[in-house]
């Protein structure tokens, strides 16, 4: 099976990386940012932390 995956890509596997002229090369912070967790609900946390704030001073 591995001899099959060689010859699949063996008319590509050493060719040259493509570097664009079109886009400039993307930083690894950039890049890492795509992969972060997307956060539908940004301000959320505060508010949580408000509420039970808010919550311990009223059952005090």
């Amino acid at each position: 099976m591995e001899d099959k995956k060689k010859d699949k890509y063996e008319d590509i596997i050493d060719l040259p990386h493509h570097v664009s002229d079109k886009h400039h090369h993307m930083s690894n912070h950039d890049r890492a940012a795509q992969f972060a967790p997307f956060a539908a609900l940004t301000g959320f946390e505060e508010e949580i932390d408000e509420a039970r704030d808010q919550s311990m001073i009223d059952n005090s």
